[in-house]
């Protein structure tokens, strides 16, 4: 008897991945077609929080076009970023599937909360680029919010030097990471047994955009610096 006999549908692993590929290349298709139906673009609402923060950032009136490079990069952070958003949707959808299956039908699943661990993992470290872009990660103000526009971004361009540790770093391990898992082929020990090594490597793709994200945000913080130096001395 198969190790899986007895489990009701399992999930095959081809059609996982290739189901996270494909599925929100559909939504964000669905998405671009009813905006220009009558409809409304998904886009995230600004918490009273968040529009209270714009009011007291002096930055936000800021804004440089960039470059050909930033505006390359910061149109596929902000793209990848809505791409695994729709990821939500399938983790929703498994655990109410493996809810149902239990408890209805006394089937239990033995792969709905590893593909739905495995899928927010692969999220978090996608959308880190998304965060760099639109100034979503933590960040300590105590001193932040005294500073005048000018001052806030010299303190960006000086803190910029630990991120960028980090984010090599991150990206070093992620690769390390990776390697040894597509060597040995690793799977998961639960029956399941999907492979470890795709999700590793979206640790190498989110590492590194989160990089491309980071030299997109200095360039522009320092042109910005710049230029406001020349309008105080003009």
């Amino acid at each position: 008897m198969s190790d899986l006999e007895g489990f009701g549908f399992v999930m095959p692993h081809w059609f996982y991945w290739g189901w996270l590929a494909v599925m929100p290349l559909i939504m964000m298709a669905w998405d671009k077609w009813s905006s220009g139906h009558g409809g409304e673009a998904a886009e995230p609402e600004l918490t009273p929080g968040e529009l209270q923060a714009e009011e007291d950032d002096p930055l936000i009136y800021l804004q440089f076009e960039g470059n050909w490079f930033t505006r390359a990069v910061d149109w596929i952070c902000d793209k990848s970023g809505l791409f695994v958003s729709f990821w939500t949707i399938n983790a929703v959808v498994f655990y109410f599937f493996g809810v149902v299956m239990r408890y209805i039908f006394n089937m239990p699943t033995i792969w709905v909360h590893e593909a739905s661990f495995l899928l927010l993992g692969m999220q978090y470290m996608l959308a880190g680029a998304f965060a760099m872009l639109h100034g979503a990660h933590v960040r300590v103000d105590v001193m932040y919010n005294m500073l005048p526009a000018r001052g806030r971004i010299g303190l960006d361009i000086f803190t910029s030097m630990f991120f960028f540790i980090f984010a090599l770093i991150l990206l070093t391990t992620s690769w390390s990471f990776f390697q040894d898992s597509y060597a040995m082929n690793e799977t998961t020990v639960e029956t399941w047994g999907i492979q470890h090594w795709p999700a590793k490597g979206m640790m190498v793709v989110g590492s590194s955009l989160l990089l491309l994200a980071g030299i997109s945000k200095l360039i522009k913080d320092i042109v910005l610096f710049v230029r406001l130096g020349r309008e105080r001395t003009a």
